[in-house]
């Protein structure tokens, strides 16, 4: 793991951006890795379709807290037609880092949480490919 990385990682973690709740929010989610008891929740503001504000509160791992962080520094001030295209290697690449099968879920958790609240998705992102690991 390349030590950049791991220091950002670390800094999303000891300083999540954008950590709280939104009062009276447009999209509010929040979702759990049963496997490690990760949870995070999040709660998105919109204005004409863009993400005005996003918040995130969550109890989990580095990397489940991290990725969260990322995550929505990723989708402040985008809107939501521009993100239907964000999925798992983005996520991934913005973490740096190559996740065994079981911590991919806890990297993953935010976007999930995201793409269930903006779109009523279910399953985890990527989980089709689970079984080529």
């Amino acid at each position: 793991m390349d030590d950049t990385y791991r220091e950002n990682i670390l800094d999303h973690y000891r300083h999540p951006r954008n950590y709280g709740s939104i009062e009276n929010p447009d999209i509010a989610q929040e979702e759990d890795n049963p496997l490690c008891g990760d949870r995070i929740q999040m709660n998105i503001r919109l204005n004409d379709g863009v993400v005005k504000e996003v918040r995130f509160k969550g109890e989990g791992c580095a990397i489940s807290l991290a990725s969260a962080s990322i995550l929505t520094e990723m989708i402040h001030g985008k809107s939501l037609e521009e993100l239907k295209a964000l999925g798992k290697d983005e996520i991934l690449k913005a973490l740096g880092i190559t996740l065994s099968p079981t911590r991919l879920k806890c990297g993953l958790l935010s976007l999930k949480v995201f793409q269930a609240g903006a779109y009523d998705l279910e399953g985890w992102p990527g989980e089709e490919d689970e079984e080529e690991w």
